[in-house]
Order: C-alpha cells, then sequence, then structure tokens
C-alpha cells in the first residue's frame, strides 16, 4: 500500500499538509503528565447527578486560582456505570466513585494541591471490601483489553482536537495518501474483523462484494439502532468517541467506493446523536468531510438518520427501507444490502463498533489485530454486562475470553453471595447458558454451538433466584411485540410460543405444550423472514435444552422452584417468627394483612397481589413464600 513515483509523492505532501492544517496543537490539552481530572459524562454519570459534580469541582479550582492550571475534562462512560458519578485525578490516576458536589472541595485540597488521597471516597471492591485508589488497580478494569474504548474515558467527546491529539484521523491520512481502496480491503480481510452487530460476517469480504457490485453509485450505513434490551455498547461507544466512528467509516466508503452515507441512530439516544451532529460539523470545518477530504479529490459526507425505535431496523433491509421513507419491513433473506440495498445501490452496512475498530486497524495492522483472540473469532468485543452482577458496565475482552473471566474476573460474580445460575448472552435473540458452562470461550463458534449467539454484546447474569421459564417469556414477549407482522411464522409463531409461556408459568401448561413450543420454533426458525423471527425462539430452546427439570417442575408439579410465578406462589406469616411489629400491616398496597400489634398477623389470599413488599419490610424473616398447586386448584374453580 505504499505511494510510489512523483504523483505519489505529491499526493502524500498534499495530505500531510491538510491533515496537519486540521490539527490545531494549540487547542489540545491531551498531555498525560498534567494535572487534569476526568469526570464522565456518559448517559448514565449524568442521570446520577454528574452536572452538579463537575460545576461544583470547576467552581472549587477557580476559588484556589487553579481554573488555568487544572483541566476539568468531561468525559464519555468509563464503563463501570454502576459507580458514577467518576472522577479520576491525574496524573496519578486516583479514582473517585458515587460523587456528590459537597465532595469536591475535600478531593481538590488533598489530591490536586495535595498529594494524598480521600479514603473515605475510593473505590470498595465489592467483592473483598478492600479499598483501591488507582483506576488501573481495580479489577474490572485490570481485566481488560480495550482497543474500541482505548482512549473514551480519556477524551472530550465534544472536542475534536482531543481526538488528534491521539492521533485522530491519521489512519485516513495513510489510506488517503496511498490511494489504494483494494489495499485498505485487503488489510481488513488479512485482520479477519467479523461484523460485531450480531451475525459475524467478514466485514473485508462484505466491503469487497460492494465495491464489485455495479450501480449507479455506492452507499455506506452505520447501524447504531441497538434495541436490544441490556445493551449499551453502541450508544456509549457514539457518546465517548465519536470521531473513531466517523473515521472508520471514512476509511470504509473510499475503500468501497461510496461518497454518501448514513448513521442510523435511534430516537432514544439523544446525547449520542448530539454529540455525533457536533463531531460531523468539526469534522466538515477541518476538512475531513465534505469535498476534497484532506487535499484530495476525494469527496464524501455523513449524515444522521434517527429511527423511531422499532427492534426490526436492526436489520439490514428494514434499516434501508426506514431511511427511504418507508416502513421498517425487512426483504426475502436472499436480497443483499452490498448489491440492492439503499435505493436499489450497492450499500455497505456494518455497526458501530464495527467501524470503530477499523482506524486501529489500519495504524497498527492486520497482523497485530489478528494475533489477539481466536482461530476464527479475531481482536476484542464490547459486552454491556448486567443483571445479578457485582460489577456491571461496559467490558471490553479478547474474543476467546471465557464466560468466567468477565462475569467473576472483571464482573465480580453474583451479587449478595448468591448463587450464579445463567448467562444470557445476544440480546432476546440469544439463548440462556448454565453455570455448567461457565468455562466456555466467547466467541461466534462456540456461542453457537451451545444455542446461543454473539448478538450486539448484550450479557444479563442471573442467580438462583430468577425462573427460567419467566426469564424466557420476558425476551419472547419482547421480539413478538416487535414483530413487524409482514410474515406469519413470526407474526403468528411467536404469539403462540408466548400464550404456552404463559399458560406454563400459571401452572396451567402439559407436557404436550413442550413439544408444542419445540415444534414451534422449529418451523419460526425455518419460514421467518428476517433473524428476528429466525432467532427468537433461541431463549425458550436453550431453557428446554439446560433447565428442562424447571419447566417440567412447572408442568408437572405445578410449582416455580424459583418462587417467582405468581400463580404458583403464596404468601404466609410464621405463626412462631411473627412478633406483630405491623412493618408488613403499614407497607402492604392493598390492606391484605389484618392483626393487632404484637399480635400474630393474618395475610387474605383474596387481596393479595404477591407484590413480596411484606417480605421485603420483615426484618425477622416471618414471610415464607410457598410454591405448589393451591392456587391451580382456586383458578380452574374460577
Amino acid at each position: 500500500m505504499a505511494a510510489t513515483g512523483k504523483t505519489g509523492t505529491a499526493r502524500k505532501s498534499r495530505v500531510d499538509k491538510a491533515l496537519k492544517a486540521a490539527y490545531r496543537p494549540e487547542l489540545t490539552s491531551g498531555a498525560e503528565d498534567k494535572v487534569r481530572i476526568r469526570v464522565c459524562a456518559g448517559s448514565t454519570c449524568n442521570a446520577s447527578g454528574r452536572a452538579a459534580v463537575s460545576s461544583a469541582l470547576q467552581a472549587e479550582l477557580d476559588t484556589r486560582g487553579l481554573g488555568d492550571k487544572v483541566r476539568v475534562v468531561l468525559t464519555g462512560c468509563h464503563g463501570l456505570c454502576q459507580e458514577g458519578p467518576i472522577a479520576v485525578v491525574h496524573p496519578k490516576g486516583v479514582f473517585y466513585p458515587h460523587l456528590k458536589a459537597k465532595d469536591m472541595a475535600e478531593i481538590v485540597e488533598t489530591s490536586v494541591v495535595g498529594d494524598g488521597v480521600v479514603e473515605r471516597l475510593l473505590y470498595a471492591d465489592p467483592a473483598t471490601g478492600a479499598a483501591i485508589a488507582l483506576e488501573k488497580d481495580i479489577p474490572f478494569y485490570k481485566g481488560q483489553t480495550r482497543i474500541v474504548r482505548e482512549i473514551n474515558g480519556s477524551i472530550d467527546p465534544t472536542c475534536i482536537d482531543d481526538y488528534l491529539a491521539r492521533d485522530g484521523y491519521s489512519a485516513l491520512a495513510g489510506v488517503l495518501k496511498e490511494q489504494d481502496p483494494e489495499g485498505v480491503i485487503d488489510e481488513v480481510e488479512r485482520s479477519g474483523l467479523r461484523g460485531r452487530g450480531g451475525a459475524g460476517f467478514p466485514a473485508g469480504r462484505k466491503w469487497r462484494y460492494c465495491r464489485e457490485n455495479p450501480g449507479e453509485k455506492h452507499y455506506i450505513i452505520c447501524n447504531g439502532d441497538e434495541g436490544d434490551p441490556g445493551a449499551f455498547m453502541d450508544r456509549a461507544v457514539l457518546e465517548d468517541n465519536p470521531h473513531s466512528v466517523i473515521e472508520g467509516m471514512l476509511i470504509a466508503a473510499f475503500a468501497i467506493g461510496a461518497d454518501e452515507g448514513y448513521v442510523y441512530v435511534r430516537h432514544e439516544y439523544p446525547l449520542a446523536v448530539a454529540r455525533l451532529r457536533l463531531a460531523l460539523e468539526q469534522a466538515r470545518e477541518r476538512g475531513l468531510l465534505g469535498a476534497g477530504i484532506l487535499g484530495t479529490g476525494w469527496d464524501f459526507d455523513l449524515r444522521i438518520n434517527q429511527g423511531a425505535g422499532a427492534f426490526v431496523c436492526g436489520e439490514s433491509t428494514a434499516l434501508t427501507a426506514s431511511i427511504e421513507g418507508h416502513r421498517g419491513m425487512p426483504r426475502g433473506k436472499h436480497i443483499r444490502t452490498v448489491a440492492h440495498g439503499l435505493w436499489g445501490q450497492p450499500t455497505n452496512l456494518n455497526n458501530v463498533e464495527t467501524y470503530a475498530t477499523v482506524p486501529w486497524i489500519i495504524t497498527h495492522g492486520a497482523d497485530e489485530f489478528a494475533a489477539i483472540g481466536t482461530d476464527t473469532s479475531k481482536g476484542t468485543k464490547i459486552f454491556s454486562l448486567t443483571g445479578k452482577v457485582r460489577n456491571s458496565g461496559l467490558v471490553e475482552v479478547p474474543m476467546g475470553a471465557t464466560l468466567r473471566d468477565v462475569i467473576f474476573d472483571i464482573g465480580g460474580g453474583v451479587q449478595d453471595g448468591r448463587e450464579f445460575k445463567a448467562v444470557q448472552l445476544g440480546g432476546p435473540s440469544g439463548g440462556c447458558l448454565p453455570a455448567e458452562l461457565i468455562d466456555t470461550p466467547i466467541d461466534f463458534e462456540n456461542l453457537t454451538r451451545y444455542g446461543s449467539m454473539m448478538g450486539s454484546g448484550g450479557m444479563v447474569v442471573v442467580d438462583e433466584t430468577t425462573c427460567m421459564v419467566d426469564f424466557a417469556k420476558f425476551f419472547l414477549q419482547f421480539t413478538a411485540e416487535e414483530s413487524c407482522g409482514k410474515c406469519v411464522p413470526c407474526r403468528v409463531g411467536t404469539q403462540r410460543m408466548l400464550e404456552i409461556l404463559e399458560r406454563i408459568t400459571a401452572g396451567m401448561g402439559t407436557i404436550e405444550d413442550i413439544d408444542l413450543l419445540e415444534q414451534l420454533s422449529a418451523d419460526i426458525i425455518e419460514g421467518s423472514l428476517c433473524q428476528l423471527g429466525g432467532s427468537a425462539p433461541n431463549p425458550v430452546l436453550t431453557t428446554l435444552r439446560y433447565f428442562r427439570d424447571e419447566v417440567m417442575a412447572h408442568v408437572v408439579e405445578r410449582c416455580c422452584p424459583a418462587k417467582v410465578c405468581r400463580p404458583l406462589i403464596r404468601y404466609t406469616i410464621d405463626k412462631v417468627a411473627c412478633n406483630g411489629c405491623h412493618a408488613c400491616f403499614d407497607a402492604c398496597p392493598t390492606d391484605a394483612i389484618s392483626g393487632e400489634r404484637k399480635k400474630l398477623h393474618v395475610i387474605d389470599q383474596k387481596l393479595c397481589i404477591k407484590c413480596d413488599t411484606c417480605r421485603q419490610v420483615c426484618k425477622f424473616d416471618a414471610v415464607p413464600v410457598e410454591t405448589g398447586i393451591f392456587e391451580l386448584a382456586q383458578g380452574r374453580q374460577q
């Protein structure tokens, strides 16, 4: 991919001058050794009161005459979302979580003016209870390998100079110097990068197909329609470092011969859209978008298209239909967007994380990227780790890391000392993997082998208090509601499956219902028009595969082992443990509890809505939850 001859040298010179003009070092303050305070300004920290914290911090610095000596950097998400608002004081990297505005004076006095730490504000490891002062020593961060998120918690996402100061757009400049689209595609192919949106199709191969397909023009689209429950990887990348996505799209667009592109983002991501819009404006001002990019003859521009929140619009053909102004509904499986995409033209579509990986590959080389991961799944993957886990947030690990690595070493294990029961991967279309598969390496092939999928990267951890039948019903309810209705197998089949699960969790299921679930699953997978229906049965199938005894308990014994399914549980008050403290009496929202103070209380089963409030407020464990057939008999009489 080297430029040769006088023409190549002249082109290289023009690009170098253009990049230098775009980069204004006098505006950057990214030196790693100077005193600065990184304050997380991602969506989660913002919702936790970050604005008051950063305002109080800046006011304290100004009061002490340090406003022009210490830079407060409002960064994107730091990853450890449950600890927000977060601030990290440099150059040491002292980590302060759960901050309030009133803490700022003490932090400035101790860690900025002085060289110490505020002990009471330090992070406490939930696994050991030990206080940890430095960010780099926190297990959540130590266990990660960051490529996409390498600088995302360090730079101001609203400042293009922060990105430029860390070699931002240098990968694009190198590509434009060499003017070798095929060479770019070769490099991406050789890296082994696979699409991070779920299907895992080789990115370089897709680019090649798109470039080779004839058309009046070629388009490029970034899929930011992240609709999986509990997933927020793409949102965070767009909020934290939108320029990395723009640069990746520019490189891909040059490779396939596109001059126009779209970033399709959910309407529910206002902060991501605002920061992306600002980044696009900044890139245009610096000659990185628009006409004659970096002094070359190549023109390319991007625009934002906001989706209305339909989950099905994550599917490529439904997404392109939405951009065109039509209802978001998929086309036949034989139609490929690389040949007939937006307005019938060849269109390359990858997700946010995929494009954000590209600059790193171009800068560091395909071989370095391919050295990370497994034989068939290269590089790293970002997961949103949520559920009953001690450390929830965004995790980036090499492909091939095990579930144990993520859930226990990085995630800190299950909350409240409970037992790990299962993890659901890949969003509502993924599968539930049991505790015995905890040492399974995470890659595309392994997850598929065990009935799950990589998906976009959602990872929901559950413990023994979760009913797996109810859990599967939750995800199926989501996919049934999100079906576009175009094809019968998905529109009708998912509804029938949902009805069966509702019968089972109500204690009305039969053995025949289990057989019917398996048959319907096969028919929906085979007959659905797109992968929304084609993968919708996965949570149910893996529940039947790994937790069949729990399903059978609902059907045969008419009980819910996890004591979750309301028709199969009953709250009572233990006459020995109850001391008549009246706490449950006062808390019951339906006045179902009767009894005088210091005397035994009683629950009226006809008024009880099984909200669990009485058990939660009781300090004497006097409200046991029973499960069995008592509700079934009452239900049949009704």
